[in-house]
């Protein structure tokens, strides 16, 4: 569990409500269910017109992350490697077939299996570059996906607002109803800007920032698996891997 996703939520969240009752307005100033639909049920709509589905449903995927990241050990993957790199030496190539049956992970088992079928270190280290620039690409098209939600927000917000004003300057001669269109129109723009700022483009910056982050563990898996094609000595390819736990 990400305790930061949960606090910074509720500090956020928590800071508006706190500051509003300091001010001596009530909570139930800030509801209001026609503000509610136009600005979520517009900034969802825009966002959908805007990715194609195969985006969506990654990002969908990747929202978990927010708050239950992906478990990547470095330095585990780095001890796989060199053992695999001292089986390699002993046995050959042939030797990690076995170690391709265990391997649940599809990025390391595609490695293993152009070793095991004895390509060329250029050639797996081709393949793979071809695949973690992909996936890499979608993934952060999906966290963009809440980033261009923390862009409309705001602007469906405003429409809201001005939907509200409109709704005033119709009811102009029944006091009754002015406040009710204003309502809508200043806690229309609360929400569109609240939202951008406090949910959509701070998920959009967490999720690129566990992108990087796994990239980060392909590449140094990609680098281990071909040099153990190149033959290179365990303890150089356990050095050289060593070099990325620096970034993370």
């Amino acid at each position: 569990m990400d305790i930061l996703s949960v606090l910074g939520i509720l500090l956020g969240v928590g800071a508006l409500l706190v500051g509003n009752l300091l001010d001596g307005g009530h909570i139930s100033s800030l509801v209001n269910i026609s503000a509610l639909i136009v600005v979520f049920g517009g900034t969802f709509g825009a966002t959908l017109l805007h990715f194609p589905p195969l985006v969506f449903a990654r990002s969908l995927k990747m929202s978990k992350w927010i708050f239950v990241p992906q478990k990547i050990n470095l330095k585990s993957i780095i001890v796989k490697i060199v053992n695999w790199s001292v089986l390699a030496r002993k046995e050959g190539l042939l030797g990690l077939e076995n170690e391709l049956e265990k391997e649940k992970d599809a990025f390391i088992h595609k490695g293993l299996q152009l070793l095991v079928d004895g390509n060329e270190p250029e050639v797996i280290r081709d393949i793979l570059e071809v695949e973690l620039t992909a996936k890499e690409n979608l993934d952060y098209q999906a966290a963009r996906l809440y980033e261009a939600m923390g862009g409309y927000a705001p602007t469906i917000g405003i429409l809201g607002a001005v939907m509200g004003l409109i709704h005033v300057m119709q009811n102009l001669a029944d006091p009754t109803k002015l406040g009710e269109g204003i309502a809508t129109a200043f806690v229309a723009t609360i929400y569109g800007v609240a939202s951008a700022n406090l949910l959509f483009l701070p998920i959009a910056n967490k999720l690129k920032a566990h992108i990087f982050t796994a990239t980060q563990a392909k590449e140094m898996i990609a680098v281990g698996i071909v040099c153990i094609a190149e033959g290179e000595n365990p303890r150089n390819i356990e050095m050289k891997l060593d070099g990325f736990l620096h970034n993370k």
